[in-house]
C-alpha cells in the first residue's frame, strides 16, 4: 500500500491511514479528539511539541493553527481517528445542563493540545467508532449525534476545566493579522488562505488589514518580500537566483523585475555593487 486511505463522515468523523510521514499546517476551527491507532502524531504550536503515541488520545482546542506531523514507524503506517466537536452539538448539550450542575470558578484548559488519560468510557467510544471506520459504513446522523454527546460526557468526566473550554460560545476566533502576516509573508498562500488562517472572511480580512496598513495586502506582501530579499543579499546568505525563491517568489524573472522596479537594480547587479 502506497496511497493514503482517508474516510470522512458528515464533517465529524474522520479517519486516515498514511503509509509515509506527512507534515502540514492546519487550522483547527473546532475542538477535536484524536485517537492514534498506530504510528505517532506530533502537534506543534508556538514551539511547543506534543507527541501522541500509539493507543493514546489527544484533545486539540479550536481557534488555533498548528503544525501536524503524522509519523509512520518502520513498516507500520500512521492510523488515526478524529472526532470533531461541532459548535451546534456543544450548544445542544449545554442547553440540557442544569445551572446547578455547572462547576464554579474553574479555569479552562490552557494548552492547545492535551493528551487525555485513558478511561473506559473513552476506550468504549472509540472502539464503537472503529467498527464504522473498519467496515466503511457511514453512521446515521442520529448515531453521530449520540457519539458526539458521548464524547462530550467523556471529556467532562475527565476534568472540570472542560466545562468552560467546551462551552465558550464567544465569536469565532480572530488572531492578530499583523503578527500572522509578518511570520508568514514568504509562504505560498492566496489572500483567501491568509484570511482563513486568521479566522476571517476575505472581505473582513481586507477591512481589518486596512486598519493596520495604508497598503493593500498584496502590495504589503510584495514589499516585505523584496525588503527581506535585499537584506539577504546584503548579508551574503544566498545567491541572487536563490533569494527570490527563499522569500516567496515562484518565478525568477518576476523576482528580478520586481526587485529592479523597487530598488533600481536587478538582484545580480545589486550583488555586484555590494562586492
Amino acid at each position: 500500500m502506497n496511497e493514503p486511505v482517508i474516510t470522512q463522515y458528515a464533517d465529524t468523523l474522520y479517519s486516515c491511514l498514511i503509509p509515509y510521514d506527512m507534515h502540514f499546517e492546519h487550522r483547527m476551527p473546532a475542538h477535536s479528539i484524536i485517537f492514534v491507532r498506530s504510528g505517532k502524531l506530533l502537534i506543534e504550536e508556538n514551539g511547543r511539541v506534543v507527541e501522541v503515541t500509539e493507543g493514546n488520545y489527544v484533545f486539540v482546542k479550536r481557534d488555533c493553527t498548528v503544525k501536524i506531523t503524522k509519523v509512520s514507524l518502520e513498516q507500520t503506517p500512521y492510523c488515526g481517528i478524529n472526532l470533531t466537536l461541532r459548535r451546534k452539538a456543544l450548544k445542544e448539550y449545554y442547553s440540557g445542563i442544569p445551572i446547578s450542575a455547572l462547576p464554579n470558578s474553574v479555569q479552562s484548559i490552557k494548552p492547545v493540545a492535551t493528551i487525555l488519560p485513558k478511561s473506559v468510557p473513552l476506550d468504549g467510544l472509540f472502539q464503537s467508532l472503529m467498527v464504522y471506520v473498519d467496515n466503511r459504513t457511514e453512521p446515521t446522523e442520529e448515531m453521530l449525534g449520540l457519539k458526539l454527546r458521548e464524547a462530550i460526557l467523556c471529556l467532562l468526566s475527565l476534568h472540570p476545566g472542560f466545562y468552560p473550554t467546551l462551552f465558550d460560545f464567544n465569536e469565532s476566533w480572530k488572531i492578530d493579522i499583523l503578527d500572522f502576516m509578518e511570520n508568514n509573508f514568504t509562504e505560498d498562500m492566496t489572500l483567501d488562505e491568509f484570511a482563513s488562517y486568521t479566522g476571517r472572511s476575505l472581505a473582513t480580512f481586507k477591512r481589518d488589514f486596512a486598519k493596520i496598513s495604508s497598503l493593500p495586502p498584496l502590495r504589503w506582501i510584495m514589499e516585505h518580500r523584496l525588503d527581506r530579499a535585499k537584506r539577504l543579499l546584503e548579508s551574503g546568505k544566498g545567491r541572487a537566483q536563490e533569494v527570490g525563491y527563499a522569500v516567496g517568489f515562484k518565478n525568477r524573472s518576476h523576482f528580478s523585475q520586481a526587485f529592479k522596479k523597487r530598488f533600481g537594480y536587478a538582484p545580480s547587479e545589486y550583488v555586484k555593487l555590494l562586492s
